[in-house]
Order: C-alpha cells, then sequence, then structure tokens
C-alpha cells in the first residue's frame, strides 16, 4: 500500500469511529427527550386539573439560564443552548394547551 493509500484507510476508520458515536449520542438525546416530555406531560396534566397556565415564564428564564450556564461549562455554544431550549419550551407548551382543551 502506498501512504496515501495507508492515510485513507486510517481516516475512513476514525470516520467510522467518530459516526458510530454521533449514531450512540443521537439515540440518548432521543431517549432522553423522550424521558423529558413524559415528565412535561404530566406537569401539563397536573396544570390542567389546576386550572394552571400553561406557561411559567419565570421557569421558563431561569432554566434558560441555567442550561446557558451548563452549556458554557460544556464548551458548548450557549446561544445554540438558549435556541434548543426555546424550541423544547415552545412545543412544551403547546402540549400544555391542548391538555386544557
Amino acid at each position: 500500500m502506498t501512504d496515501t493509500t495507508d492515510a485513507i484507510a486510517r481516516a475512513a476508520a476514525l470516520l467510522k469511529g467518530h459516526r458510530e458515536s454521533i449514531d450512540r449520542l443521537d439515540a440518548i438525546l432521543v431517549f432522553t427527550l423522550a424521558e423529558r416530555f413524559k415528565h412535561t406531560q404530566s406537569v401539563g396534566v397536573l396544570k390542567a386539573e389546576h386550572d394552571l397556565p400553561p406557561s411559567d415564564p419565570a421557569r421558563e428564564e431561569k432554566q434558560i439560564a441555567r442550561l446557558q450556564d451548563l452549556a458554557g461549562q460544556a464548551d458548548l455554544d450557549p446561544e445554540f443552548a438558549k435556541k434548543f431550549l426555546n424550541f423544547i419550551i415552545q412545543e412544551v407548551i403547546q402540549h400544555h394547551k391542548q391538555h386544557q382543551s
């Protein structure tokens, strides 16, 4: 084999390893989100039963700040974390509104 062929083979093996790790992490994310939504569904039911509003802006602000801080600690862009959590929060609020109908 030539040096170029060896380098390509090593790169392909590294790429395969990274992709396998990404696939495992994607599965963890999906199952973690599913578990999170099970809890937020329960919160939505409780809110509906007790005539509480579907949104809690004060808690949402605290959660966003907390996740931005965690993102910084994890060397993840805090703005990305904020956008991601805002997306999740909006989905949760929609679920809570469905329980109140």
